[in-house]
């Protein structure tokens, strides 16, 4: 009987621990009391440590989305986001904070250095700020980086636009977390004076940064924090500090696999376009060459990189397989491009799209069309970019060292007569049907021998009789001819 009191008074004094922190601790020494009631007791509690370091941009946040993913899962009592960084893009911030208000667990921000533009709306989302002595926070205001790496200047009428947009994302969070709004309104517009206690703490024409000093001072009746709980020397002070200290830690660690992905993910639209570009080749040419070999490769790293990621599901590779299979079907089986050779191209499209759409556990399989947009975006680029590849190939390759060293100089056409190669050379002229639909390559049977073909483009029917009018090394071109 006796150890089930001392269980319950165990509870009881955790329960306690998890009434929160104090909203007032200007007479409090931060550096010398816990917040957190029974630090000095064994805990069985268990922490997940999720650092944002560096510049915040795409590859971090399928990182952080793993880690969150891992926290919840393992059911952590709290999640600590140690802090360094000069910021980064907006739409990556956004989901970064989306993330982080899907948490139910208490969140805790160390701001180890700096915590500046994309870093300080991410610190304000959180539910506790803490700052290393000499650390900042602030400076939030939107700009935009040209391709060269500078600051790219915008008119009036955008600069605005996009400057609201911002200012609405970190008053929205302020208001969520009981934090001033004027205060975060101030990071992001320098037209927006910040006074505190009748003292001018940001002047009009200034953007607000606050140094870790300045981020815990205390204000009105109840001496909130204006943003900061208290500066402590480094992260395990914190968590002592807090009663954390024999918590069970479990830190995200970036896996190799990880670091490849974010890699493949970030050339993504390239691997697209590259893929395209060489299965159009390959249909553009006899046989199965390099052309496939490159777009099959460059299509599957970029399904493996947004695998790894969290992105592209089991689903979304199989409906890109699925797709291919049926274009393939259309082309070398069934003459004419129809409802199989569309639906193909569908499942192909939608594969690839849905791979793009960052999702978390609970979201619908079906995307919505904001979570589109982005994805739309790349695809539609990389289709473009493999069409002008595509013109720019046709035009300029022929002309190149490389491609002569790939197929014969000497090319044979009836104006030009037989070229020095004597094999191949000897269909010019020949006539035979087509054994599959040339659209435009295909196999075609020419003096009982069964031969792979192409036209120029033309489509031509199954057992439709062809002529060879010309012959470019191993390559055979043929076009329609009347029946023999």
């Amino acid at each position: 009987m006796k150890y089930r009191w001392l269980f319950f008074i165990g509870v009881l004094l955790t329960g306690l621990g998890w009434l929160g922190l104090p909203s007032g601790t200007a007479d409090v020494d931060v550096d010398a009391v816990p917040l957190v009631e029974g630090a000095e007791y064994v805990d069985d509690r268990l922490i997940y440590i999720l650092p944002i370091r560096g510049p915040i941009e795409p590859a971090l946040l399928y990182v952080i989305r793993r880690g969150i993913r891992e926290a919840t899962e393992m059911n952590a009592d709290a999640v600590f986001f140690p802090m360094d960084t000069p910021g980064g893009a907006v739409n990556v911030t956004e989901d970064i904070i989306e993330l982080i208000a899907r948490l139910e667990m208490p969140t805790y921000l160390f701001v180890e250095h700096n915590a500046i533009s994309a870093g300080a709306i991410i610190a304000l989302a959180t539910d506790y700020i803490f700052m290393a002595p000499g650390s900042k926070i602030g400076d939030a205001m939107p700009i935009l980086m040209s391709p060269g790496g500078g600051v790219q200047p915008l008119p009036d009428a955008e600069r605005e636009k996009i400057m609201s947009y911002v200012d609405g994302i970190v008053r929205g969070i302020a208001q969520r977390k009981g934090r001033n709004e004027t205060l975060a309104s101030a990071m992001v517009r320098p037209e927006v004076e910040f006074i505190l206690d009748g003292e001018v703490i940001s002047a009009e024409g200034q953007l607000l940064t606050l140094t870790n000093i300045e981020a815990e001072r205390r204000f009105g009746e109840d001496q909130e924090p204006l943003l900061s709980e208290g500066t402590v020397d480094n992260f395990d002070e914190l968590l002592e500090m807090l009663g954390f200290d024999r918590a069970e830690r479990v830190e995200l660690e970036v896996t190799l696999a990880e670091q490849i992905a974010r890699f493949l993910q970030a050339i993504g639209p390239l691997l697209m376009m590259a893929g395209f570009l060489g299965l159009y080749l390959e249909f553009q040419s006899p046989g199965f060459g390099v052309g496939g070999i490159v777009g099959i490769v460059c299509l599957l790293l970029f399904f493996t990189g947004h695998h790894i990621a969290g992105l592209a599901g089991n689903e979304d590779i199989l409906l890109f397989i699925i797709g291919v299979s049926l274009i393939f079907v259309e082309l070398f089986v069934l003459p004419g491009f129809g409802i199989i050779g569309i639906t193909g191209l569908a499942l192909v499209l939608w594969g690839m799209l849905n791979a793009m759409v960052e999702r978390f556990p609970g979201d619908p399989w079906i995307p919505s069309l904001p979570e589109l947009q982005l994805p739309l975006l790349k695809l539609s680029g990389a289709i473009v970019g493999a069409a002008v590849g595509a013109a720019a190939l046709g035009r300029f390759l022929p002309r190149t060292t490389i491609f002569h060293r790939l197929v014969l100089d000497d090319a044979t056409t009836r104006e030009a007569g037989y070229s020095s190669s004597k094999d191949q050379s000897a269909w010019l002229d020949k006539v035979g049907i087509a054994l599959s639909p040339l659209y435009p390559a295909g196999s075609a049977l020419i003096e009982d021998t069964k031969l792979d073909v192409i036209t120029r483009g033309e489509y031509i029917e199954v057992d439709q009789s062809v002529r060879v009018v010309e012959v470019h090394g191993n390559r055979i071109i043929v076009e329609a001819a009347e029946s023999a």
